[in-house]
């Protein structure tokens, strides 16, 4: 789980047109169902970002609660009031523990054995079925997000149906830095008017994808995809989803 103050860092450590073809999605005006849309573009790459699109981050919090010593619901609490406020989801640590050096208390719960983790029961139920179903219409599956490099260790092996995995600790950049999406479409191969980015932050996800010329999904799931739900920054996404399922239907349109 990658928090916004580590986004920053990686950002920082950086710097360093074809035919018109009908497909189905679900309206952005919010229309029950799915309705006809016209495509600029076939769809060739589906990106998937990580953190409440495919996972879910609750043993993430839960760690981090537990090692500052507050109940989890407290924690839980904090991160939906700062992200309601549109601060920065780490403020929540920080209420918690004035002055904390997130870095360096990362490295200590790794060094005690309770740094980041990630299992098969950490997966929403629909990623694999869904991404199955996605592959098998021809399109090129990817998962791109805001995370540390182990978690993309880890994602790894639990050998998704993807084509590739990448991780912004990896690349040394992260979203919404116009240079992750830069690295999106290079792992992807294809142009991006070709590329969805599915995830459930318009702020993160589908609005800096949409300004990188990518067309994007806004996934109506965990906290962030529910507060944002019905937004004008949600509608400004192609699509609106309630599951990653949809994702199949949409590709093969």
């Amino acid at each position: 789980m990658l928090l916004k103050s580590d986004q920053r860092n990686v950002s920082q450590a950086a710097q360093t047109g074809g035919p018109r073809t009908c497909g189905v999605g679900r309206s952005t005006g919010g229309e029950a169902g799915f309705v006809l849309f016209y495509a600029a573009h076939m769809i060739r790459t589906v990106v998937l970002d990580v953190g409440e699109t495919l996972i879910q981050d609750d043993r993430g919090w839960a760690a981090w609660a537990d090692w500052l010593g507050v109940p989890r619901h407290t924690l839980s609490a904090l991160v939906g009031a700062v992200v309601a406020q549109g601060r920065d989801n780490a403020e929540a640590l920080r209420l918690v523990r004035p002055g904390i050096d997130i870095a360096a208390e990362r490295a200590a719960m790794e060094a005690a054995g309770v740094g980041e983790q990630l299992s098969e029961s950490d997966l929403y139920p629909d990623v694999r079925p869904a991404l199955t179903a996605l592959r098998e219409t021809g399109v090129r599956v990817i998962v791109a997000g805001n995370q540390t490099t182990r978690i993309g260790e880890l994602l790894r092996d639990l050998a998704l149906p993807v084509d590739a995995i990448a991780a912004s600790g990896e690349w040394g950049v992260a979203k919404p830095d116009p240079a992750f999406f830069v690295r999106v479409l290079e792992l992807a191969g294809t142009a991006p008017g070709e590329t969805v980015y599915v995830g459930d932050h318009p702020a993160n996800d589908t609005g800096p994808a949409k300004a990188a010329g990518l067309r994007a999904a806004h996934l109506r799931r965990g906290p962030w995809g529910h507060l944002w739900s019905g937004t004008a920054e949600a509608a400004a996404a192609d699509w609106q989803v309630d599951s990653l399922h949809d994702l199949a239907q949409i590709a093969a349109s």
